[in-house]
């Protein structure tokens, strides 16, 4: 009884350390994340705004599960609206 009070203080002990140790790095890993899904975004959607993709065979599949992604990802790209010709989302 009194190791597994132990064992749990131990447990809670880290994880409260591991979130201090954390926390200053957690802006720079969102924004790397952020930056890697608005590079994975243009990958994807590069075809249908007339670039060329060598991949987009691939990618293909892809565009139906993003598409409700794609308004925040051309707004916080600075596209006011839809760079799509026949896909108007705003």
């Amino acid at each position: 009884m009194k190791l597994d009070a132990i064992k749990a203080w131990f447990r809670q002990a880290s994880f409260y350390a591991e979130e201090a140790y954390h926390a200053p790095y957690r802006s720079a890993i969102a924004r790397a994340q952020r930056e890697q899904d608005d590079l994975f975004m243009l990958l994807v959607f590069s075809e249908m705004m007339g670039v060329p993709n060598p991949a987009s065979y691939y990618t293909l599949e892809l565009q139906p599960i993003l598409l409700e992604r794609f308004h925040d990802w051309h707004q916080r790209m600075g596209m006011e609206h839809s760079p799509l010709d026949h896909f108007r989302c705003c």
